[in-house]
């Protein structure tokens, strides 16, 4: 298993990004973040997954442990593949989604392409328990206003993954109304 790798990045395409390691250029399919943290550096680590199939060895890369971590996670889910995995993981800071799948937050899931309702539903029931125990801060009244408040910023016009970052600024603590108007007057 090729569980890191530190090397030169020099190209970025769009089937990923390569990494010059001892004179050997590896091809990984990257989250956007391991990608900018390679871009214009002289030298990158990047954590990796190497899935294995009968016709093909994929590299996917990582921009840290918690991201990578998340992946393998997502990998156990039915139905999910190394590749809408790397789109989950693409999305959104790995605390965020894992914050996502202890407040049960399909919707969070949804607002990602290539994953419908049921399977987003698939992933919070699989990865809850998994998942929850290293995130015992999460509390249900605080997380009920969390949700409350991310869908009065969708209705406002926010996608699910902009209110989600909003949000992230505004003290949890605070009831929904609050959190949400110190969310917009931030982005005015």
């Amino acid at each position: 298993m090729i569980s890191r790798l530190r090397g030169k990045p020099v190209a970025s395409t769009p089937e990923g990004l390569v990494l010059d390691v001892g004179g050997v250029g590896y091809l990984v399919a990257a989250t956007p973040t391991a990608v900018r943290k390679a871009d214009g550096a002289d030298e990158v680590t990047v954590e990796t997954y190497l899935h294995v199939r009968e016709d093909a060895l994929q590299l996917y890369g990582f921009a840290d442990r918690a991201e990578r971590e998340l992946f393998v996670h997502l990998l156990t889910v039915n139905g999910i593949g190394p590749k809408v995995a790397l789109a989950i993981v693409s999305g959104s800071p790995a605390d965020e989604l894992r914050r996502a799948i202890v407040r049960e937050d399909t919707a969070r899931f949804v607002s990602i392409p290539g994953i419908g309702k049921k399977t987003a539903e698939r992933i919070v029931l699989e990865l809850k328990e998994k998942l929850g125990a290293g995130l015992p801060e999460v509390a249900t009244s605080s997380s009920d206003s969390h949700v409350v408040a991310r869908d009065a910023l969708v209705e406002l016009g926010y996608t699910v993954v902009d209110a989600e970052r909003a949000l992230a600024d505004t003290d949890p603590d605070l009831p929904a109304e609050e959190r949400v108007r110190l969310a917009l007057r931030r982005a005015a």
